[in-house]
Order: structure tokens, then sequence, then C-alpha cells
């Protein structure tokens, strides 16, 4: 078995799919290369290879004879200056010498010298895409856009219409040379995602402090943030206070407080105070390698409208092809219709039929999209997502720790048989203090935030399924739940319990006895204590956007029914599915998918990883640092914000609509163009003009997503 091992680089002059390929093909037919992937919307190479039948030298060297060096550092490639791009040059060298050629036909040069200075201009200006449409043509039985164009331009050439031919040559080339940057444009999310870490780290080693490069930091290297400064990688603070701003990766606008304890996130920026962290992950596998890796590769993961455009243009190009000839020669062979006449109206179909705006338009539009997302701190992994969530219409919400906070809040504090609501809470809080019961840390937290002293209770015991209890100055300490007080409590305690359980609150009741009790028996109620995990402030703006969107929300959870009743009458939420174990709400999903067809799940890809795995579109949230959250969902918030639900829903339809007005553009240019070229009406120069045009057009529409 080979030891397979793995190289991942930048290279340069790598803009399309057709450069893609021939990256392929060259190194897969080298000794020792076992697999290439190669990402052309970020211009990296991975080369899984055998390092005992090659090396990293040879590897390099592959790809420069190829065509495409490896670049200097991990940042993507800009494209070279436009004086310094061989393919701008070709171009403009062709435009020169076309209008070389017109000025000499004007001035009366010879016509040998002018045909001359044509020829040098098409063979210029097909320099590159000409060899691409050949190299497609023998290597992959491949009839692309560019064999039309070279097909069109030999024919035009073959009537002695020279300058026609020029001139397609040199506006399709321009057309192709200035592809790079546009192409340049879609990468600004992942360029601008890269350049958040810094490229060094000040670190404790050996009782000193080092700068290193972010590479070099191991897991359990201290280093140190100082005000202004980025975090280097993911890590834990150890010492220091201070504010950081996260929005770079989780698109969350208010900065977040940080202690000792608190984890800081790669790409992330210290805005005060001096911050000692210990690093939980290396540069590699960070937050921010995450997402960029994330981003590259939803980038592959093609729509469903996508892969249709391309399967449609493997097809559609050769049937131009054919049907361009059949144009040129039917008519005369069958009817003596004058040759020269219909091989002009066939290669000008050829032109104006090119898929070129349709092709282009589909894949630059989602491109554009998943990078404006991430830089929201959404993370689509995919076009066939987008597309996904455009269809969304019910939304299915996990309620602990999605719709609520996660914990629950002390909200009433009702006093029974003359005690204070202080002593109420203290009493509590004794026996509660050290407690690991969700509620009890509530109760504390209420206690100490009215500035209460807590002193921990004696002989504290917990009552299984019912409360706890403790001593306490000599009195004995009951908490439980209202049951064990059914004979004692006043008849307006117990209606003021059933009301506050109406508003989907727990309720625990204080008790105290004069004497030491095994059990909780003679103590005397003093007061009510009610509790909710409290919906998060943002819910309920995020709920009515997306009944804006005309989106259903079904709540999923296992509460008891009559809480996430109650909550759902605060949210406004339409369907309530409570009571439910893990698998119960699969089939939840699974009911809503029948009802609905298309349906998303948030939660936070841990628990609700099988429900999120049966919706439509699994949606994670406040997943910033969580790799198994990062990894379960089809869609990551990367931050604990629920406004970015409807975001992503409103991007993905934004994007279905620029998707859609660039495929009914291109359609309609071509069968206006294909019309007037069977009419007669069109040159050979207008149908290229039209059709370079209406390329620009579609990627100046596809590239608004990048402002959205």
């Amino acid at each position: 078995m080979s030891n397979q091992e793995q190289w991942v680089t930048r290279v340069r002059n790598l803009d399309c799919e057709h450069d893609a390929r021939a990256i392929e093909r060259h190194l897969m037919g080298q000794p020792g290369i076992l697999r290439v992937d190669v990402y052309p919307r970020t211009a990296k190479v991975v080369v899984h290879y055998d390092p005992q039948h090659t090396t990293l030298e040879a590897l390099r060297q592959h790809l420069e004879t190829a065509g495409f060096p490896p670049a200097s550092s991990a940042e993507i490639p800009r494209p070279p200056k436009p004086w310094e791009n061989p393919r701008v040059l070709s171009s403009v060298l062709a435009g020169l010498l076309l209008l070389a050629a017109w000025i000499g036909q004007r001035m009366g040069w010879p016509v040998a010298v002018v045909q001359g200075l044509l020829v040098a201009s098409m063979a210029s200006g097909m320099f590159y895409f000409g060899r691409e449409a050949l190299e497609g043509l023998w290597h992959e039985r491949r009839v692309g856009i560019e064999l039309l164009m070279t097909v069109a331009a030999l024919a035009s050439a073959a009537l002695g219409e020279w300058f026609e031919g020029a001139t397609l040559v040199f506006l399709y080339s321009i057309a192709e040379a200035l592809e790079s940057y546009t192409e340049d444009k879609t990468r600004a999310a992942i360029r601008a995602l890269m350049s958040l870490a810094p490229k060094v780290a000040l670190v404790r080693r050996d009782g000193q402090e080092v700068t290193i490069p972010v590479e070099e930091i191991q897991v359990g290297d201290i280093f140190i943030v100082k005000p202004g400064q980025s975090v280097p990688t993911d890590g834990t603070v150890m010492e220091g206070r201070g504010y950081v701003d996260e929005s770079p990766i989780t698109g969350e606008s208010a900065p977040v407080p940080k202690q000792p304890g608190d984890m800081v996130l790669a790409g992330s920026v210290n805005q005060d105070g001096v911050l000692i962290v210990r690093a939980s992950k290396t540069a590699a596998e960070n937050t921010l390698a995450r997402m960029i890796a994330m981003v590259e590769e939803a980038q592959r993961r093609k729509g469903q409208h996508q892969q249709f455009v391309e399967r449609f243009g493997r097809r559609y190009s050769p049937a131009v092809l054919l049907l361009g000839v059949v144009i040129a020669l039917a008519p005369p062979l069958l009817w003596g219709a004058p040759w020269v006449e219909w091989i002009r109206r066939g290669t000008v179909f050829i032109v104006a039929a090119a898929p070129c705006a349709l092709v282009i338009g589909v894949p630059l539009t989602f491109v554009a999209s998943l990078g404006t997302a991430a830089r929201r701190g959404v993370l689509v992994k995919g076009g066939i997502y987008m597309e996904e969530l455009a269809r969304v219409r019910v939304i299915a919400m996990d309620k602990t720790g999605t719709l609520t906070r996660g914990r629950p809040r002390v909200t009433d504090v009702l006093a029974l048989n003359g005690a204070s609501q202080e002593e109420v809470l203290a009493l509590a809080a004794s026996v509660e203090v050290h407690s690991e019961h969700p509620l009890a840390g509530a109760i504390v937290e209420a206690a100490e935030h009215r500035g209460l002293t807590v002193r921990p209770a004696s002989h504290i015991q917990a009552l299984p399924g019912q409360g706890i209890q403790g001593q306490w100055n000599g009195r004995h300490v009951l908490v439980g739940r209202a049951e064990l007080f059914n004979e004692v409590l006043p008849s307006e305690a117990t209606q003021r319990i059933r009301s506050l359980q109406a508003e989907g609150k727990t309720v625990v009741v204080v008790g105290v006895g004069d004497d030491s009790l095994d059990v909780p028996q003679g103590a005397r109620p003093i007061g009510l204590i009610a509790l909710r995990d409290e919906p998060r402030p943002e819910a309920q703006e995020m709920l009515a956007d997306l009944h804006r969107l005309g989106v259903r929300v079904a709540m999923l959870t296992g509460d008891h029914p009559d809480t996430a009743q109650a909550i759902a009458r605060m949210l406004g939420i339409d369907e309530v599915h409570a009571g439910l174990k893990p698998e119960d709400k699969v089939e939840r999903v699974r009911a809503l998918r029948n009802r609905y067809q298309h349906v998303a799940m948030v939660g936070d890809g841990v628990n609700d990883a099988p429900a999120m795995a049966e919706a439509s579109v699994g949606i994670a949230m406040g997943a910033a640092g969580t790799d198994v959250a990062m990894e379960t969902a089809d869609v990551v918030l990367m931050a604990d914000d629920l406004k970015k639900v409807p975001y992503a829903l409103q991007l993905a339809r934004y994007t279905q609509r620029i998707m859609w007005q660039n495929v009914v553009f291109a359609i309609a240019v071509v069968l206006a163009l294909s019309a007037g070229a069977l009419a007669g009406l069109f040159t050979l120069s207008l149908a290229v003009l039209v059709h370079e045009l209406s390329e620009f057009v579609v990627v100046g529409n596809a590239l608004r997503l990048l402002r959205a």
C-alpha cells in the first residue's frame, strides 16, 4: 500500500474550470501522483501523492511547467496587472493590429499588407482561447464555447471576411482576458477571511516572550494579545479581561466581554486590555481556518440549477455547432440558395447562439452569494443548500437554547406568612448554593443580583424528583415542588401557582421548620419562587421577520406542553409540538416535510442532529468554535443570533431572483441574436459585440450579491 501524503498550495493563473481541467490532466500523468483536487474559485490545488515516487520539488516543477506556478504564500494570488497579463497583452496586440489594418485599408495600403495584419491580429487574439478549444476537443472530446468562436472566426476568414473574423477574435479574447479580474472579485470574501489572522504571534516559551509565525503555534502554547491586535488562533483566556470584536467571524457587531475561562476565536480583535491565552487549536485547525475551508468546499458543491446549466452547456454547444453547419449547408444543397450568404448566416448563428452569458451567470451568482453570506457569519455549505433555503416555507425550531436562552431565570418571588422576598430568596439560595440543578443556579444568581449574602446551609439532603433540604442558622429549610406543601399551602398561593404555571413558569415553594427534620414534614411555606427559561430578546423580531417572509414556525421541544404553549403565545409561534424525545422530533420533521415539502430545522447541531438531518436543510446556531455543530449542519450560523435565520432566507431568495434574471436575460439574448442571424439581419461583428456585452451584464448583475 502506498504511503499517501497531501500537499496544498495556491497557484497563479488559475481562473476557470478549463484551467482546473488542464492542471488535473497535467499532474495525473506524472509518477507518484494519486489524486488531484482543484478549487478554481480560490486558486487552490490539493495534490495527494506517494512520497516514495515523487517529491514536493517535483510537484512544484510540474505546476510551473503546466503554466500554474505555486504562489509564495497561502494567500489567494491576485491576477497580474493588466500590462503584465499575457492574455491581456495578446488581446491588446490583436486590437492594435486590427486597428492598423483598418487604417491601412483607408489609406490605400497594399491588400497583402492589410491582410497580413488581419491574419496576425487573429493569430494573436486566438492564441489562448483557440488552444483551449483544441485541448478541450482533443483531451475531453468536448465542444465548448471556445471552439464555437474558433470555428466562427475561421469560417469568416474562409469567406474572405477577414475584418469580421479579426473583430470577433479581438472582442472575444478581450472578454476572456478580463474574466480573471471578474473572478477575483468573487474571491473577496475568502481573501477577507484570510486577512483576519495575523501573520505572527507573541508567544511565551522557556520563560521568554518570542514572536513566531502563526503556523508554528502549538496546542497548549501561551500567547499574548494586546489591544488592537487580532487573535492568532482559538484559545482559552488564562489572564486578563477585555472586550473582543468577534464580528469578522460571527457577524455579530456588539463586542463580547472576555475573562479567564472564556474562549476567544482566531481572527477576532482585542479592543482593550491585555489577554493571556492558552492555544486550543493550531492555525490550520482553528475556527477561522475551518470557515475558509468550508467556504472553499461550498463553492465546489453546485446547486441543481448550476448542475443543470453545466449539463445543458455540454450538450447545447455541440448542438449549436451542428445546427450552424446545417444552416450553412442545407439551403444551398437542397434549394440552391447562395453559398456565401448561408455560410455567413451559419457562422453568425454559431456566435449568436453560444451560451456564454448563461454558463457564466449562474455559477457566478452562487459564488458571490456564498461569499457574501460567509462575511456575515452565515456559512452555507454549497449552492444546493442556498437553493433549498430559498424554497423553505416552514422552519422547525428547538426551544431550549435556540428560541430561549437555554438557562432558567427567576421571574417572580412571592412572600407568604409574613416573610419578605429577600428572606425567601436568601433561604432558598442557602440550600441551593452547591446544587448542580439548573434551577439552583438561577436562584443563587437572583439572590446575588439583589445583593443578598448567601451563606451555605449544612446537612444538605437532596430529595430526588421533589426538592432539597438543609439546616441554616438553626432552622430547617425546604425548597421543592408544590406537592410537598399541598396540605399547608393557602388557597391564594395555590391559585397563584396555577397562574404562574399557565405562563410557562416552574414554581418552587420555600418552607421552614423550627427543628431538624429527616423528612419534609411540618415545614411552613414562606414563599414562592417562579422561574422560566426566557425567550431570547431577538426571538420575537426574528419570528416577525419570518412571518413577513411567509414562513411558518413550528416549535419542537421536550418541555411540558403548558410551558411550550406559554412561550408560543408570547412569541407568536404557529405550531407547538411538546413533550418530544429526540426520535419524536425526527418524526415531527418528517411529518412537516410531508405537508410542506421544504422544511428547515434550527438547532444547536448536536442534540438536534437527527432532526436536522431529516429536514430539507439543517441550520446550526452559535457554532463558532464548535466542531460538531460546524460538521453536522448544512447551514452554520457562527453567531448565537436568531436574526441570522431570516437573513439567510432573504439572501437565498435574493440569490434565486438574481439567478433567474440572468437565466432569462441570457436566453432572451440568445433567442434574439439567433433569430436575427437566421434572418440575415446581423453582421458577425454586431453579433459578437452584443454577445460579449450580455456576458458583462450578467456578471455585473451577479456581483450585486457581493453588496447584498
